[in-house]
């Protein structure tokens, strides 16, 4: 974070326009010391001192009507500010320019414009090139002072920029760890309360003492308002969310046997994979199996399982097959997002996933990824 520095009292805009006033006054009193000018000179003068007050608001006019002192007189702040003023606010080189020449003009020139001094003709060329480099100085000045204000102006248009940027860069990380979030809640935690649930009715059914039935019954209906809290949360979290990111450590498919193992269903796993499979894959793959065997917990009861490993030329993928339920499922809430995280997985690998059920009245979830998808 950035801390700037106190600055002292700015000089106000009215305040700096009574200074220029004051100094373009006092400038025009020297020239006229001690002179009998004539009234019309006076005149010049003193609307050339007077007109500096809203130099800000019309700097062109303002600068025409100093040009008629400059014409009279040997005086130079007054032009000299109407042409930074001038210079300060207008982009127009090519008027910055005429206006330069006019002013050099109107100091080189002789007055009275009678022509009777015709020797003179080769100092009003000297002076007019004179003054016209020392027009040059505040047409630069304006210049510079112009280009350092659109400069402030760009950074401050640059910062908000990157503020902005740095604001929807935060906003889309926190999008994709609500998603992975909301994935892994689905994947690991739906998972292990799922089968906390089927375990648990199973023992309902199976229990004679009748505490032992109410135990049961308690572990089941806690497991099962667990699940509806996570599909409430699950859904939430996935609203906000986007394609999500991997987050580590993460199970590969040296984890499978233990998965198949736990699963607390008769399920065989055969095939294997290539050696060189991208962590991703792995990945995707483990959580294909562990959404397909918890389906198989929670929707047929008492059928096998059967988790194939394959690999082809140009693909590889798994799939898991389950019989024909033996009895009766119990009524588990469904998130329905198990199979949806599973095709973003698939399409985040080129990949794609298939399901449905078989001819023999099973289900079957085959995840196909090619072998040109990603690297292996």
């Amino acid at each position: 974070m950035t801390t700037r520095r106190p600055r002292g009292a700015r000089i106000t805009a009215p305040v700096v326009d009574g200074l220029v006033v004051v100094i373009a006054a006092a400038d025009m009193a020297v020239t006229l010391w001690g002179e009998h000018a004539a009234v019309l000179t006076e005149t010049a003068a003193a609307l050339a001192c007077a007109v500096l007050v809203v130099r800000r608001r019309f700097p062109l006019s303002v600068f025409w009507l100093t040009l008629p002192a400059s014409l009279m007189l040997d005086i130079a702040f007054a032009p000299f500010a109407a042409l930074f003023t001038l210079a300060e606010r207008s982009r127009d080189r090519r008027l910055l320019a005429v206006c330069a020449l006019l002013f050099a003009a109107a100091s080189a020139a002789p007055w009275p414009l009678d022509g009777s001094e015709s020797d003179g003709r080769a100092w009003t060329t000297v002076y007019f090139c004179y003054a016209l480099a020392t027009a040059a100085a505040p047409v630069l000045l304006g210049q510079l002072v112009q280009a350092r204000r659109d400069l402030g102006r760009r950074l401050v248009e640059i910062e908000e920029a990157r503020e902005h940027e740095r604001m929807l860069h935060a906003q889309a990380v926190l999008a994709r760890e609500r998603t992975q979030l909301a994935r892994e809640m689905h994947d690991v935690v739906s998972h292990q309360v799922s089968l906390i649930a089927v375990q648990a009715g199973a023992l309902q059914v199976a229990a004679k003492d009748p505490a032992t039935q109410d135990g049961a019954r308690t572990i089941r209906s806690l497991s099962v308002d667990t699940l509806n809290e996570l599909r409430h949360m699950v859904t939430l979290l996935r609203a906000s969310g986007s394609h999500a990111t991997e987050l580590t450590p993460q199970p590969t498919l040296a984890d499978l046997h233990r998965l198949v193992a736990s699963s607390g269903i008769e399920t065989e796993l055969t095939g294997e994979f290539p050696a060189d499979v991208s962590m991703p894959a792995q990945r995707a793959v483990y959580r294909t199996v562990q959404e397909a065997l918890t389906n198989v917990r929670k929707h047929a009861p008492g059928a096998r399982a059967t988790v194939c490993l394959w690999h082809a030329p140009d693909e590889y993928g798994v799939t898991v097959t389950n019989t024909p339920p033996t009895r009766p499922s119990l009524s588990l809430p469904g998130s329905r997002q198990g199979l949806v995280g599973l095709r973003e997985r698939a399409e985040l690998l080129d990949g794609t996933l298939e399901s449905g059920r078989t001819s023999q009245g099973g289900y079957e979830v085959t995840l196909r990824i090619q072998t040109g998808g990603i690297a292996l």
